[in-house]
């Protein structure tokens, strides 16, 4: 019985085991067959253009940019007239912040609960794919929302979440799935997961910001950059390349052989920070011209006003006009008041090129200018008439008096080819370099299509020449260097491709100018420039403005005054312009209106400036009282 049971049982265990082994063979060689089947099928797929492997490659190099650093503006003492603000700025990512974050996500924005929510409501309904929610900008460092988001990041709160999860599967059907000999119907179930986390989707970027620390004062010289950073006008345009430098680029590659995640940097573009510019700008002399200029503009309603301020060897201590836009403020951008009326307008100079034609005649020994010297002012000359109130005057009257009949008399002994090759020689239609991208070269025609009446004309500052501020400053150096003028400095550290040039002598010089110390006397026409204390020697002028291609003969006029001090040996050189004002008044009776002139505005501007540098200007010396 018991051998009976025995076979029985060997039989059972042994029944269709060779059937069961044949099944799991052909099971485990399906599986190597389909995994066979998945890495020739990897292996050989494309990308793209590409295979894999290839793409792969390429993923292992990371490119890295830099950004450089803009370059600063600085003054000829170092002080900063243009700088780089480091700031920080707070950028949401909407899709990211945990719910449970939100209010004191508020708290730290100094926001209330309810404004952020809406904020990021609207923001996620209108974000089209961009996730980026720039919510603070312009932080300095010291503001307190910089710390209350620093510290919020350090936070953790409890967070739970429900999350579906794939039920799992046995392993054998785990098996045909992946063989593709089964079809994969997941089941899920929700799970809840709970844990501390930190804050998501807010970070804490940096930022920077062009700033002006003189604000309009110097706007339209140094002018401003464009929202990416790029200089637009003024000195921010014109050396752009300078300041901006050169962003850097690296490329770093993977190395499959080392635990390290990237090597062997290669700069594709060498990372340059923006070089510094320093001007001969003075920013105190500025501050005092500006000052000036913008008051006189409002005082005599005039439409706008600049001025230029000179060292003897001709570098630009001061360049100031007004109307001028703050520069830091963003909102207000009018394209009017960013414009250098000193190098980008070009006018008619007046009365302020009389001395030159002074100058040219007593070199050329056509006048004496001494005091028994006398020139015929009572009978009319082209279309100049007499004024039937002087019928002789000095040369030292004529300037004193501004008297247009005396110049043309005088102007009368000289040739055109003398008068074109002088005023060629002090620079007129020519370009001075300073900012090539605005600046104008004037006009200065040749002799040849000159009329009799041009010539004349060209003696008092109309006719066949044009001029900018800058130019008319640069020929009264002549005043401050017996006779040479030296080219013009706007850039420290920069050489002038022009050379000094001898216009006149130094005698002839010496006498025109202490005949101009007579314009800003009580008698003279620039009496309102004159300074206490000081000796100051200068000429008015006034020109009728052009508008629509004719000269305004309605009282649209342009007021000039050219002022140097000491009278001898210079240290300031001044040219004040103002475009048409519209109010002036006696000097006697300041409410009663009179005709603007050079006399009641522009001289007026030299003296508001000039006293201020002056008295801040420990050397030079009061004149001692008698």
């Amino acid at each position: 019985m018991m051998a009976k049971f025995k076979a029985l049982f060997q039989f059972s265990r042994t029944q269709h085991y060779s059937r069961r082994q044949n099944i799991i063979k052909w099971i485990f060689i399906l599986l190597v067959c389909g995994f066979g089947y998945r890495v020739i099928a990897i292996h050989l797929l494309n990308a793209g253009n590409m295979s894999l492997q290839e793409k792969g490659k390429q993923q292992a190099y990371y490119t890295f940019y830099t950004k450089a650093h803009r370059g600063n503006i600085l003054d000829r003492n170092g002080e900063v007239l243009a700088s780089n603000l480091i700031l920080k700025k707070i950028n949401l990512d909407v899709t990211k912040i945990q719910p449970a974050f939100i209010p004191k996500l508020a708290t730290a924005l100094m926001m209330k609960e309810k404004e952020l929510r809406i904020a990021l409501e609207e923001k996620n309904k209108a974000r089209r794919g961009r996730r980026n929610f720039i919510i603070q900008k312009n932080l300095k460092l010291s503001n307190p929302i910089v710390e209350n988001i620093e510290k919020l990041k350090k936070l953790r709160l409890r967070i739970c979440k429900e999350k579906e999860k794939k039920k799992k599967v046995k392993w054998l059907e785990t098996a045909l799935i992946f063989a593709k000999l089964k079809t994969e119907n997941p089941t899920y179930e929700t799970i809840k997961i709970c844990k501390k986390e930190i804050i998501e989707g807010v970070a804490l970027q940096n930022d920077s910001r062009r700033y002006y620390p003189k604000s309009a004062t110097l706007a339209p010289l140094i002018g401003r950059v464009n929202h990416d950073g790029k200089g637009v006008s003024g000195i921010e345009g014109e050396f752009n390349p300078t300041l901006s430098g050169q962003n850097g680029i690296e490329l770093l590659s993977f190395n499959q052989a080392s635990q390290k995640a990237y090597f062997n940097s290669v700069a594709h573009k060498k990372l340059k920070h923006g070089n510094n510019i320093t001007l001969t700008i003075d920013a105190n002399i500025q501050f005092h011209a500006y000052t000036a200029i913008k008051k006189s503009v409002e005082k005599h309603d005039a439409d706008s006003g600049s001025t230029i301020i000179l060292s003897p060897n001709g570098e630009i201590l001061a360049l100031a006009n007004y109307p001028a836009d703050n520069p830091n403020d963003k909102t207000i951008y009018n394209v009017e008041n960013y414009r250098n009326h000193v190098l980008s307008d070009k006018i008619d100079p007046g009365s302020t090129m009389k001395p030159f034609t002074m100058l040219l005649a007593l070199d050329k020994n056509k006048i004496t200018a001494t005091d028994d010297e006398t020139i015929d002012v009572s009978k009319k000359i082209g279309h100049i008439k007499p004024d039937d109130k002087y019928y002789h005057l000095t040369v030292k009257k004529i300037l004193q008096k501004s008297h247009n009949l005396g110049t043309v008399n005088v102007s009368e002994r000289l040739t055109k080819e003398e008068f074109y090759d002088t005023w060629n020689k002090l620079g007129f239609g020519h370009s001075l370099g300073l900012i090539p991208s605005i600046e104008t070269p004037g006009i200065l025609k040749t002799p040849d299509s000159w009329s009799l009446a041009d010539k004349r004309s060209l003696s008092f500052g109309y006719g066949p020449m044009q001029t900018n501020l800058a130019q008319l400053a640069r020929a009264y150096l002549v005043f401050a260097n017996e006779g040479v003028v030296p080219p013009l400095k706007l850039v420290e550290n920069t050489n002038s491709y022009e050379q000094k040039s001898q216009v006149f002598s130094k005698e002839s010089t010496r006498k025109i100018a202490d005949l101009l110390d007579a314009v800003t006397s009580a008698k003279g026409s620039g009496y309102r420039a004159q300074i206490k204390g000081y000796k100051v020697a200068g000429k008015t002028g006034t020109a009728e403005m052009v508008i629509d291609g004719r000269y305004n003969k309605d009282g649209a006029k342009r007021t000039f005054f050219t002022g140097f001090v000491p009278v001898k040996k210079p240290k300031y050189i001044m040219v004040v312009r103002l475009d048409y004002p519209k109010k002036c008044y006696t000097y006697y009776k300041p409410k009663k209106k009179i005709s603007c002139g050079g006399s009641n505005s522009a001289a007026m501007v030299f003296k508001d400036a000039m006293k201020n540098i002056l008295n801040s200007d420990q050397s030079i010396k009061p004149l001692s009282k008698k």
